[in-house]
């Protein structure tokens, strides 16, 4: 397993030299206003994400709101980003949930003059966000295959189960784990990739008419959250506990238990906390004209039974409630 690094706490990122001048007020003379919309509201990854953010924007001594749909959809987070860009904010932190489907909002945020970072996900438009903020997807996907492929004996079918086409992280991690595969382990054979359009249900669906299909299935990789909680469920179920090993991405607290039950055997964790902080650091940089740094990659790293209790693993794990 990779070591640990680039794990920043809390404390250290709102020491940072930007966190360390007090809010001196918008271009109207009042305080800093930043909104940031989530891809999905009450997900553990994005609140947080919201956690970081808020602990960074109380540093700062800047305002900041938090909105975000109740599911996964750009056709429900479009009007989010369009109310909020007629609140006129002065800068937005969005975790698009779509690569194409955002452009047109945001492009209207842009042309308002609101500053706007793109956090964990992007969109296809290389225009659109002074800073672009995510995890190392591609990485991510390939460490996620090593990890797999570890626990199955380097050979046998894996599956993969993602959320949705067209978001970029998840596409990233598909691409890391299929070029981990197909250079580094000859006797994996991949049987490809299934969308669970990120429902839980769906999810254990998938897995479920994967064991029809394939009862020599060895492994599974779920790409994000609740593909990984749906496929454990389903795992569960049918009984095939330490026959069929998974993987799952993402670290929140019903993959910890399915960790410490033996139903998940490894998680690449994210530091979406990390992420929050970053994100307010770069938006009051660029509301204030200051150096803003346009693509901030942040790492991940594998989380296991046997590692789990240790303090720097803790720290990373995700959060309901701040």
């Amino acid at each position: 397993m990779r070591r640990l690094i680039g794990v920043l706490t809390a404390a250290a990122l709102v020491a940072a030299p930007a966190a360390a001048c007090s809010d001196k007020g918008s271009g109207s003379g009042g305080k800093t206003r930043i909104t940031l919309v989530q891809g999905m509201a009450g997900e553990e990854f994005y609140e947080t994400m919201a956690c970081g953010a808020r602990r960074q924007a109380a540093a700062m001594g800047v305002e900041l709101k938090v909105q975000g749909p109740q599911k996964f959809d750009p056709t429900l987070q479009t009007p989010i980003v369009n109310s909020v860009v007629a609140s006129r904010p002065d800068a937005m932190l969005v975790a698009p949930t779509d690569t194409k489907a955002l452009i047109a909002p945001l492009t209207q945020a842009k042309a308002a003059g609101i500053k706007t970072v793109l956090v964990d996900t992007v969109v296809d438009d290389p225009g659109i966000g002074v800073s672009r903020i995510s995890t190392d997807n591609v990485k991510g996907g390939a460490t996620a295959a090593s990890a797999l492929a570890a626990r199955i004996g380097d050979r046998g079918k894996v599956l993969v189960i993602s959320t949705d086409p067209g978001v970029s992280t998840v596409d990233a991690r598909i691409k890391g784990f299929e070029q981990e595969i197909r250079a580094r382990h000859p006797k994996v054979a991949y049987v490809g990739v299934r969308y669970s359009h990120n429902d839980v249900s769906e999810a254990g669906r998938i897995v479920n008419a994967a064991l029809a299909r394939d009862p020599d299935l060895a492994g599974v990789f779920a790409t994000n959250l609740n593909s990984a909680t749906g496929a454990g469920s389903a795992l569960q179920q049918a009984g095939r506990l330490g026959k069929v090993k998974m993987v799952g991405f993402d670290a929140g607290p019903a993959q910890v238990r399915q960790l410490q039950d033996g139903v998940v055997q490894a998680l690449v964790a994210q530091l979406p906390g990390e992420i929050g902080a970053r994100g307010v650091q770069q938006a009051v940089a660029a509301v204030r004209g200051r150096t803003v740094t346009p693509s901030i990659p942040t790492d991940a790293t594998v989380v296991t039974k046997e590692n789990l209790a240790r303090p720097e693993i803790q720290k990373i794990l995700y959060r309901t409630t701040c």
